[in-house]
């Protein structure tokens, strides 16, 4: 697997990471050994990329990621995020204490030191633009409870502000071949400040996969059953803000553009990895299998010019005035 600097950290990834969301909730029932079984598999793929949240199961995931740490003495690179668990729960997520608490928490059920990175998730804009949390995470930075600190955004208003911030080592943004927003409104600050970013739902819920039909059905415990019209959080983080149906028709419309010898995935991964502003993609993964072949995006070669082009033309025309939610 290729590596690429992460930011101003100075710190090589490999460029295909793991979305850890699967382990712990909201993909469908995923068992310990499965779970285990996964990060084991993307590991041995050349994966040095784990991204987590304290939410993820109620900390189901960072616990898996601990005992994995703990088993392969691996040096995995591990990005957590807080602010959605509870108790406390929103608004008081938002305290200098309740920080702190998370904090501790997640260094408790990784078994780390300190932690790698750890990432707004998702907070309310008034909250970030307030500062007062940057100030606060600078403040375990100094004391060694925390390396690195990021903000996961829903919206490119939300990024931009993030990046701005002192100190500030990533961003986490929803991109994909359906999502394409970013490329003109964030990529070239970020590369200007250095600031890494990383790449969430890469297959938009698994709509790029290209096995999904109008017909598919999900488990009552999978957000795409239960958020697919944005019912518990943004509707952005579930499959990718489109409406189902039309999501699927529009991976239908994509099939023939897809390079001779790959495959829709393949080439909607390839495709996130052909910018140079991205530092890492995470698509998630319930089985070993599926880690597997997300780590294989990494060795293959550049879509080319032409296929960008044609992409972001169906982008504009196809696509866009289809996407819900704040973007």
């Amino acid at each position: 697997m290729k590596n690429r600097i992460f930011g101003h950290t100075g710190r090589a990834v490999g460029d295909v990471g793991l979305g850890t969301w699967q382990l712990g909730a909201g993909w469908g029932d995923v068992t310990e050994a499965e779970a285990m079984a996964t990060l084991h598999a993307a590991h041995e793929s050349g994966t040095t990329f784990f991204d987590t949240a304290d939410v993820y199961g109620m900390g189901r995931s960072e616990t898996f990621i601990g005992r994995f740490l703990r088993e392969t003495k691996a040096a995995v690179y591990v990005a957590t995020k807080f602010g959605r668990f509870s108790p406390p729960g929103w608004p008081d997520n938002f305290t200098r204490a309740a920080v702190r608490q998370h904090a501790e928490a997640s260094l408790s059920r990784l078994g780390l030191a300190a932690l790698d990175l750890t990432q707004l998730h998702c907070l309310p804009m008034e909250v970030m633009r307030r500062g007062e949390i940057f100030g606060w995470l600078r403040e375990l930075k100094r004391e060694g409870k925390i390396r690195d600190f990021g903000a996961s955004v829903e919206s490119m208003d939300e990024a931009l502000l993030c990046v701005r911030e002192e100190g500030i080592a990533s961003l986490q943004i929803i991109f994909n071949v359906f999502r394409q927003k970013p490329v003109a409104t964030l990529f070239a600050e970020a590369k200007r400040r250095n600031v890494a970013l990383i790449v969430r739902l890469p297959l938009a819920s698994g709509l790029l996969g290209g096995k999904m039909s109008r017909s598919t059905t999900f488990s009552p415990a999978d957000h795409r059953n239960f958020n697919r019209d944005g019912q518990q959080f943004n509707v952005g983080e579930t499959f990718a803000g489109l409406p189902f149906e039309k999501g699927v028709e529009l991976a239908d419309a994509l099939k023939p553009l897809v390079p001779a010898g790959l495959t829709l995935p393949e080439m909607a991964l390839r495709w996130c990895l052909d910018f140079e502003a991205v530092s890492v993609i995470i698509p998630g993964a319930k089985n070993p299998a599926q880690a597997r072949a997300n780590a294989r995006a990494s060795d293959l070669p550049p879509l080319g010019d032409e296929l960008h082009a044609r992409l972001a033309a169906f982008y504009g025309s196809e696509v866009q005035a289809h996407i819900r939610g704040a973007y």
